[in-house]
């Protein structure tokens, strides 16, 4: 299937009081999506962290603690999903969750299910200066790619999208859409991911998906402040947006965002296109480097 709609969440960080709470909010989320149509639903970066207030003030104050309380959720978690893509025959890139690999040791995931089950995660590659220096998240170590039912999907969590060699090496192996989840604390941050998301989809010739946490979460130590925009980026060519935007929100609303894609036209703008960015990716590689003068 090439042509479908995608929802992408501007996802605003709540506060429970049971798991019962965590699971009704993320059900409307995915129920209000489906009644729109949409079939790819995209969640941001640490949309997770709110599961943290369930576990009490000394618990989510503590960058650590919360995180290593959070693990006992993860079965319920992952199996929600599982039933809410099935439930709503629907792919769903979850909010990447912090997940123990070993001791001491988390990395920030971001799973993908399907009407079928679970698909599989991607871990993020690239870490922020608070993710290595506060927080401790590890680095992931592959670069994904995943098979669905819609086309092939990669996924970059939130600074990935500025390195361009991890997007061209999934659009290498196929993958015409590009989700990128994301939480960023100040408007400069939020254009850094959405710079970044414009260039993939420029020099890749391909669809980029952003979607940013919004709002104030004053409780949390992890995602207290919140700026982003929900947007679906495209080429900038024949049949595309002029400025390479499908879709974007207002800013700090939540909600969801709605874009129509089609996935035939990623292969016509790369044959048929006023440039050829993603074919002419390699002749960058060719010129010798400047002359010194003599």
């Amino acid at each position: 299937m090439s042509v479908f709609k995608i929802a992408t969440a501007q996802y605003d960080i709540g506060f429970f009081d049971t798991w019962q709470d965590a699971k009704a909010k993320l059900t409307h989320w995915v129920d209000a999506a489906a009644k729109e149509n949409a079939e790819l639903l995209v969640f941001p970066e640490y949309g997770s962290m709110e599961l943290a207030s369930l576990f009490g003030q000394d618990v989510y104050s503590d960058l650590h603690k919360q995180i290593e309380a959070m693990q006992s959720l993860l079965p319920d978690w992952y199996a929600l999903h599982i039933d809410l893509a099935k439930q709503f025959n629907v792919i769903i890139l979850a909010s990447s969750f912090p997940t123990q690999i070993g001791e001491g040791q988390f990395v920030n995931r971001a799973s993908l299910f399907g009407p079928e089950g679970f698909i599989g995660f991607q871990d993020k590659l690239m870490m922020t200066r608070f993710e290595n220096e506060q927080w401790h998240i590890s680095a992931g170590e592959q670069i994904q790619v995943f098979d669905t039912h819609l086309g092939r999907i990669g996924i970059h969590i939130c600074y990935d999208s500025e390195f361009p060699m991890i997007a061209h090496q999934q659009v290498a192996a196929g993958a015409d859409l590009l989700l990128v989840p994301s939480c960023t604390d100040t408007e400069a941050g939020f254009h850094r991911v959405r710079i970044g998301c414009q260039a993939r989809a420029l020099e890749n010739q391909c669809y980029v998906v952003q979607s940013p946490t919004v709002g104030l979460a004053p409780w949390s130590e992890a995602v207290d402040i919140n700026t982003g925009r929900g947007s679906v980026y495209t080429p900038v060519d024949y049949g595309f947006p002029d400025n390479g935007i499908l879709a974007e929100g207002n800013p700090d609303h939540f909600g969801w965002v709605y874009a129509t894609v089609d996935l035939s036209q990623i292969s016509r703008i790369r044959s048929q296109g006023q440039v050829f960015n993603y074919r002419d990716w390699r002749k960058q590689f060719i010129p010798k480097g400047p002359s010194q003068a003599s």
